[in-house]
């Protein structure tokens, strides 16, 4: 008499909830996870929102600028809640593509591609921090001591159509990545137990994430296209002559 075949193992679909238990990385996947919502995620939008200010003008930004470089302790505030955060989130999250296992085989269709593009774009968007976190604070001239020298300073750089080109695909690819991250974050902490509540939210998500976007290469348009030909330092132009205002 031939032995009963064991059970086939189910598949999973959707996306399993992060368990204690499940290996040694799961306190450290629960602080990848909570670090691209708190603090990296709220900064992301509050960059996106002070950026939207170039709207309004050159004037207008460096007073922005000089704003955000008046608030108390901003230095502490920058590393402790902007620079170690990003660092850690994006080294375990390159840690994760490139030494993680991949379960693109229980997922269904939609959730293999998710898997893959959220791997990419941070890629994408890690290439693009480090080299604009470089380039706009710390190399060339210092906005903190010259805010006034804000929107010339992007508007140089986006002179070349290559950066023009990187910062578009950045923008895009960093605005993807936030709003699938919270869409994973709502449904691996339990959030949006079930189907239905994650589809509802992948709704809540993706129009955050395209409003987000919009403002973003908005942005980009009112520094390369709007106010061509920025003054080098608004804060420093001869007596008399009073910045443009759009009506």
């Amino acid at each position: 008499m031939a032995a009963a075949a064991p059970p086939a193992t189910p598949t999973i679909r959707g996306v399993q909830p992060l368990r204690a238990g499940e290996g040694h990385s799961y306190l450290w996947r629960r602080l990848h996870s909570l670090s691209g919502i708190v603090p990296i995620g709220a900064f992301l939008i509050e960059h996106i929102v002070s950026n939207f200010e170039t709207w309004n003008g050159p004037l207008a930004y460096a007073r922005q600028v000089v704003f955000l470089n008046s608030l108390p302790l901003v230095r502490v505030l920058e590393w402790v809640f902007i620079f170690i955060p990003l660092a850690f989130h994006a080294l375990y999250g390159v840690w994760i593509a490139f030494r993680g296992r991949s379960n693109v085989n229980v997922y269904p269709w939609a959730g293999n591609w998710g898997y893959l593009t959220q791997r990419i774009t941070g890629i994408i968007a890690l290439l693009y921090i480090v080299q604009h976190v470089w380039r706009q604070r710390f190399a060339g001239v210092n906005l903190p001591e010259h805010p006034g020298a804000a929107f010339a300073k992007v508007q140089h750089e986006l002179h070349n159509p290559w950066m023009l080109a990187i910062y578009i695909i950045a923008m895009i690819a960093t605005c993807w990545h936030f709003a699938y991250g919270i869409w994973l974050f709502a449904a691996k902490w339990g959030i949006t137990p079930g189907d239905q509540a994650r589809k509802r939210f992948g709704y809540v998500c993706a129009a955050g994430g395209a409003l987000l976007c919009i403002m973003g290469l908005a942005s980009i348009y009112a520094v390369v296209c709007k106010y061509p030909n920025a003054p080098a330092d608004v804060f420093a132009q001869p007596a008399g002559i009073v910045q443009p205002v759009q009506p």
